[in-house]
């Protein structure tokens, strides 16, 4: 299979439902942001020794459901092949309301501002967050119709929205997690 087809030369690009758009709308803008969280989420799973498997596993299971995500932002709402594709619902943000609560609950007691840092994994996990909030303001622009194509909140664009808030808050446990995991307290704030 090759890799370069040439069709994006012209600066447009085909969606998953087939519509030929710029590559600079706001529909490729919160995929493009989302496929960036991804990249970063699997750096911080790079990290992650043997005995971290288990995290590294999560994170992997999360970039699947960003794979999800990203094929729901391809597709225009009410396109014929939206039916092709997984559903996307509560599910997924439930999933990372349950690892917060396991994971906060081995963590110190957070009374001050943390500084992104500490392990790698963990400030590759700060980074993370950071994306994860710009990925959700670009859905959210998309969703309130910048560009004349996001065709409203749908109850799956809704989902996805809950998802992205929850995962910024899960990426700093992690980010937290993983400084605990490797023997380094998080780096507090002294303003």
């Amino acid at each position: 299979m090759k890799i370069y087809t040439g069709t994006g030369d012209r600066g447009k690009t085909s969606l998953f439902s087939g519509e030929r758009v710029s590559k600079s709308s706001p529909r490729i803008d919160a995929y493009g942001d989302l496929d960036e969280l991804n990249s970063i989420i699997g750096a911080v799973a790079a990290t992650l020794s043997d005995g971290q498997a288990a995290l590294r596993d999560e994170l992997q299971a999360v970039q699947g459901l960003l794979l999800d995500v990203g094929a729901w932002l391809a597709t225009t709402p009410g396109a014929a092949s939206a039916r092709l594709l997984k559903p996307f619902g509560e599910a997924p943000a439930k999933m990372l309301e349950a690892a917060i609560d396991r994971m906060n609950g081995d963590l110190p007691e957070l009374k001050q501002f943390i500084l992104p840092g500490g392990h790698l994994s963990a400030a590759l996990a700060h980074m993370a967050r950071t994306v994860c909030r710009r990925t959700e303001r670009r859905v959210i622009a998309l969703v309130d119709g910048e560009g004349g194509e996001a065709g409203g909140l749908t109850e799956t664009l809704q989902a996805v929205l809950v998802f992205l808030n929850r995962l910024s808050d899960y990426l700093f446990v992690v980010a937290r997690t993983c400084n605990q995991m490797n023997g380094q307290d998080d780096i507090v704030w002294k303003p």
